[in-house]
Protein backbone atom coordinates (compact mmCIF):
# COMPACT_ATOMS: atom_id res chain seq x y z
CA UNK A 1 0.00 0.00 0.00
CA UNK A 2 2.50 2.62 1.14
CA UNK A 3 5.52 3.82 -0.77
CA UNK A 4 8.00 3.46 2.06
CA UNK A 5 9.74 0.20 2.87
CA UNK A 6 9.34 -0.31 6.58
CA UNK A 7 12.07 -1.91 8.63
CA UNK A 8 9.92 -3.03 11.52
CA UNK A 9 7.51 -5.80 12.37
CA UNK A 10 3.85 -5.31 13.10
CA UNK A 11 2.78 -6.27 16.63
CA UNK A 12 1.04 -9.60 15.99
CA UNK A 13 -0.32 -12.08 18.51
CA UNK A 14 0.49 -15.69 17.50
CA UNK A 15 -2.92 -16.78 18.82
CA UNK A 16 -4.82 -14.60 16.31
CA UNK A 17 -6.66 -16.13 13.38
CA UNK A 18 -5.74 -15.16 9.82
CA UNK A 19 -8.75 -12.82 9.76
CA UNK A 20 -7.62 -11.12 12.98
CA UNK A 21 -4.08 -10.71 11.67
CA UNK A 22 -5.48 -9.26 8.45
CA UNK A 23 -7.63 -6.77 10.39
CA UNK A 24 -4.77 -5.54 12.57
CA UNK A 25 -2.16 -5.39 9.79
CA UNK A 26 -4.72 -3.67 7.57
CA UNK A 27 -5.23 -0.99 10.22
CA UNK A 28 -1.51 -0.40 10.57
CA UNK A 29 -1.15 -0.13 6.78
CA UNK A 30 -3.92 2.46 6.68
CA UNK A 31 -2.07 4.43 9.37
CA UNK A 32 1.15 4.23 7.32
CA UNK A 33 -0.71 5.43 4.26
CA UNK A 34 -2.21 8.33 6.21
CA UNK A 35 1.33 9.53 6.94
CA UNK A 36 2.93 8.68 3.61
CA UNK A 37 0.41 9.30 0.83
CA UNK A 38 -2.97 10.09 2.36
CA UNK A 39 -5.92 7.73 2.66
CA UNK A 40 -9.65 8.04 2.13
CA UNK A 41 -11.52 8.81 5.36
CA UNK A 42 -14.04 6.03 4.75
CA UNK A 43 -11.22 3.49 4.30
CA UNK A 44 -9.90 4.48 7.74
CA UNK A 45 -13.34 4.03 9.30
CA UNK A 46 -13.94 0.69 7.57
CA UNK A 47 -10.57 -0.69 8.62
CA UNK A 48 -10.96 0.62 12.17
CA UNK A 49 -14.25 -1.25 12.50
CA UNK A 50 -12.44 -4.49 11.60
CA UNK A 51 -9.54 -3.61 13.93
CA UNK A 52 -11.95 -3.06 16.84
CA UNK A 53 -13.24 -6.62 16.46
CA UNK A 54 -9.76 -7.76 17.48
CA UNK A 55 -8.83 -4.88 19.82
CA UNK A 56 -12.20 -5.07 21.53
CA UNK A 57 -11.26 -3.22 24.71
CA UNK A 58 -9.77 0.25 25.19
CA UNK A 59 -6.83 -1.20 27.10
CA UNK A 60 -5.99 -3.75 24.40
CA UNK A 61 -6.37 -1.15 21.65
CA UNK A 62 -4.07 1.21 23.53
CA UNK A 63 -1.50 -1.57 23.97
CA UNK A 64 -1.51 -2.39 20.23
CA UNK A 65 -1.39 1.31 19.29
CA UNK A 66 1.61 1.88 21.56
CA UNK A 67 3.48 -1.17 20.28
CA UNK A 68 2.94 -0.04 16.69
CA UNK A 69 3.89 3.57 17.38
CA UNK A 70 7.03 2.48 19.24
CA UNK A 71 8.33 0.53 16.22
CA UNK A 72 7.03 2.75 13.40
CA UNK A 73 6.76 6.28 14.76
CA UNK A 74 3.22 6.45 13.31
CA UNK A 75 0.29 7.24 15.58
CA UNK A 76 -3.00 5.40 15.13
CA UNK A 77 -4.44 7.80 17.70
CA UNK A 78 -3.55 10.87 15.60
CA UNK A 79 -5.01 9.29 12.47
CA UNK A 80 -8.26 8.51 14.27
CA UNK A 81 -8.45 12.03 15.72
CA UNK A 82 -8.08 13.50 12.23
CA UNK A 83 -10.69 11.07 10.92
CA UNK A 84 -13.15 12.18 13.60
CA UNK A 85 -12.52 15.88 12.87
CA UNK A 86 -12.80 15.61 9.09
CA UNK A 87 -16.20 14.83 7.59
CA UNK A 88 -15.04 13.60 4.17
CA UNK A 89 -12.07 13.32 1.82
CA UNK A 90 -8.51 12.21 2.42
CA UNK A 91 -6.75 11.87 5.73
CA UNK A 92 -3.14 13.01 5.49
CA UNK A 93 -1.02 13.41 8.60
CA UNK A 94 1.58 16.13 8.23
CA UNK A 95 5.05 14.60 8.47
CA UNK A 96 5.84 17.14 11.21
CA UNK A 97 2.94 15.72 13.26
CA UNK A 98 4.78 12.45 13.75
Amino acid sequence: MGIKQNNYSYPIDPDWTNEEISAVVGMFRVVEDAYEVGVNRQAVLDQYKKFKQVANSKAYEKQLRKRFEDVSGYSLYKVMQMTKEKQAGKIRVNADAK
